[in-house]
């Protein structure tokens, strides 16, 4: 199956999954439950959940055991989001090419619907470990839902670093804190609770932990250069904001032409990684040239 195949057919499963989820029950918190499922299904690259599914099935196909895990890490991106939109942090009035949460409804029902999302995340895992039997697999869920609690963590830290140092230049320890926390500690998740589900090797474990580390830190450079050099009719964000706010960033650190080097660097050694285990694994290669070469 070619590499835009296979990914459309695991975004359509993870968008399939998500919409048992949207609650459209008449209640008083109706406009609320609206506005979640105005940004959980506003579209995106759907990347996090794909990736928990790609990784667990270079080790094992019945991947609708770890799909509650690629939902929740899907629920808490997108709480995210909605919370990096607001006016108290980034103050950004598109998304995806729409209205921002907050835009779109009130300021008050944006914050409500990330935190919905972010406490929505736990419970998927936990119905998902309390119908578990098996003693040995509840074993593995209770080790993923741990790492999980620790990645939103290091996000939410993440994101604090990057809003209290906006305007400053930074040190280039502190940006590569922030770039391994706000996005790279997701990726990094979503690699590594594929492959404990899986109930793989350490040595796997380690292994595929450098690959999710490689394309986090090229996630977030390729976000910094299309900031600068993206077509804000396909990024569906503005373009420039980043220098508008005056962030630090990777280009604004070491320029367009470093900043594009140490991306192709970090994506040859991730690919590397993912040749390692042959052609179960070209869909984690294609992926991370997919980071590098996306337009949006």
């Amino acid at each position: 199956m070619e590499f835009k195949e296979e990914l459309r057919k695991y975004k359509n499963e993870i968008e399939e999954e998500l919409e048992k989820y949207i609650r459209k029950d008449a209640c008083p918190e109706r406009v609320l439950n609206e506005s979640i499922e105005y940004s959980l299904m506003a579209g995106g690259k759907r990347l996090r959940p794909i990736l928990i599914l790609a990784t667990y099935k270079l080790f094992k196909q019945d991947i609708e055991k770890c799909m509650p895990f690629a939902i929740a890490i899907e629920m808490v991106h997108n709480f995210s989001l909605i919370h990096d939109d607001l006016p108290g942090i980034d103050n950004d009035d598109f998304r995806h090419g729409k209205l921002t949460n907050h835009k779109k409804y009130n300021e008050a029902t944006a914050i409500l619907a990330g935190d919905a999302l972010l406490n929505q995340a736990y419970i998927v895992i936990s119905k998902a470990m309390l119908k578990t039997e098996n003693k040995y697999e509840l074993e593995l869920k209770i080790k993923a839902f741990n790492e999980f609690s620790i990645a939103v963590d290091r996000m939410i830290a993440g994101e604090y670093v990057d809003t209290e140092f906006e305007g400053k230049d930074i040190s280039s320890e502190y940006l590569e804190y922030n770039y391994n926390n706000k996005t790279g500690a997701l990726l990094r998740l979503c690699v590594r609770m594929g492959v404990i589900l899986a109930n793989a090797k350490e040595e796997d474990l380690n292994k595929l932990t450098s690959y999710a580390e490689k394309i986090g830190l090229a996630f977030q450079i390729k976000d910094d250069l299309l900031s600068v050099e993206g077509d804000e009719l396909i990024t569906g964000k503005p373009v420039g904001n980043d220098e508008e706010r005056g962030k630090c960033t990777y280009i604004s650190k070491y320029g367009l032409d470093e900043s594009k080097t140490v991306l192709k660097n970090l994506i040859e050694d991730a690919v590397k990684i993912a040749e390692g285990y042959g052609e179960k694994a070209e869909f984690l290669k294609e992926l991370a040239l997919y980071i590098m070469n996306r337009n949006k």
